[in-house]
């Protein structure tokens, strides 16, 4: 079989991306770690439930949301339980199910992490590009995640900002 191998120009292309998914994760979870006591991760899921109606979610739309296994995102979940971020509790509308929901602690575990979350975001990526930067990354991204995610089980996290009043797109 013939290996189709990247160009150079390919290549500079592809390193640069890697590096970034290599780079960008620990600096992320670092600021989280020391300014909020929580991994990326942990913030992520508070994050996800602090934006559903109730901030409650199953747990199966939880690891969805959040491109979690379940075994994964239950371990997650019980850290939060025990630090009283999260409660579980049976599903309403199915009793076999399990939902997760956000507490008070959690959502000002939330308001607490958000602005140096969001200052840290700007500070590596946003303010790192132009305006017609950023327009293109977010293209780009889009073109690489309908390739990731063909049936588009993340779509409604990807997608949730797209119409939203007050962005240009």
């Amino acid at each position: 079989m013939d290996t189709p191998w990247l160009d150079r120009r390919q290549l500079r292309a592809w390193i640069r991306l890697a590096t970034v998914l290599e780079l960008l994760p620990g600096v992320l979870d670092a600021q989280l770690r020391r300014d909020a006591g929580v991994t990326h991760f942990e913030y992520y899921v508070l994050a996800m439930l602090s934006e559903a109606p109730g901030r409650s979610l199953r747990m199966t739309e939880l690891a969805r949301q959040t491109n979690a296994t379940l075994p994964r995102l239950s371990h997650v979940v019980s850290r939060l339980e025990a630090r009283d971020l999260v409660e579980r509790f049976p599903c309403p509308q199915d009793r076999r199910a399990t939902s997760a929901r956000l507490t008070g602690a959690g959502w000002a575990k939330v308001r607490e992490a958000a602005p140096g979350h969001v200052a840290n975001v700007r500070h590596q990526v946003i303010d790192a590009l132009s305006d017609e930067q950023i327009d293109q990354l977010a293209e780009i991204a889009g073109a690489i995640v309908a390739r990731l995610d063909p049936a588009g089980s993340m779509a409604a996290t990807y997608t949730r900002c797209d119409e939203a009043p007050g962005l240009s797109g």
